[in-house]
C-alpha cells in the first residue's frame, strides 16, 4: 500500500474558527462545556459568539446511550437552567431517530422462517448491521 502523500487528505484547522474550551461537570449528569471564541495568536475574538454544549450518558439495557447537545445561552447560569430541557429534547430526537434507523433496517431485510427478524440486532453473526463491533444501540 503506497503512502503517497499527494493522495492524502490535509488535515489542518481552520485559524478563523478557534475556539478555547472550559468544561464544568458535577461528575454524575454530564457535562457544560464552554466554547471561546479566539483569534489565531490565543486572544479572544469578541466578533464571535460563545458557544455552550451540553453533554450527557444515559443507562440503557444496550449500555451507555451519549447524547451531545447544543445550549444557546449567553451564560453559564442561563446555561445550566437551559440543560435539562435541552438534554430532555436531544434524548428524544435521538430515541426517535432510533427508531426510525431500526424500522429502516427491519425494512430492508428478508426475514425468513423461524429467524424471528432478530438476525442483526441479536449478535448473529453474518446478520445485517451485526452488533458486535459495529458501534450501534439497540433496544
Amino acid at each position: 500500500m503506497s503512502t503517497d502523500s499527494q493522495q492524502l487528505p490535509e488535515i489542518k484547522l481552520d485559524a478563523a474558527q478557534l475556539y478555547r474550551e472550559e468544561q464544568y461537570t458535577d461528575r454524575r449528569v454530564g457535562s457544560l462545556r464552554k466554547l471561546i471564541p479566539v483569534t489565531a495568536d490565543g486572544s479572544d475574538d469578541p466578533a464571535r459568539d460563545v458557544v455552550f454544549e451540553g453533554q450527557a450518558s444515559l443507562m440503557t439495557p444496550a449500555g451507555a446511550l451519549p447524547l451531545h447537545f447544543e445550549i444557546d445561552a449567553a451564560s453559564i447560569e442561563e446555561a445550566l437552567e437551559k440543560y435539562p430541557e435541552v438534554a430532555q429534547q436531544a434524548l428524544q430526537e435521538t430515541l426517535e431517530e432510533m427508531q426510525r434507523l431500526r424500522r429502516e433496517q427491519q425494512g430492508s431485510g428478508i426475514i425468513a422462517p423461524g429467524q424471528g427478524g432478530g438476525m442483526g440486532g441479536m449478535g448473529g453473526a453474518g446478520g445485517p448491521g451485526g452488533m458486535p463491533g459495529g458501534g450501534k444501540i439497540q433496544f
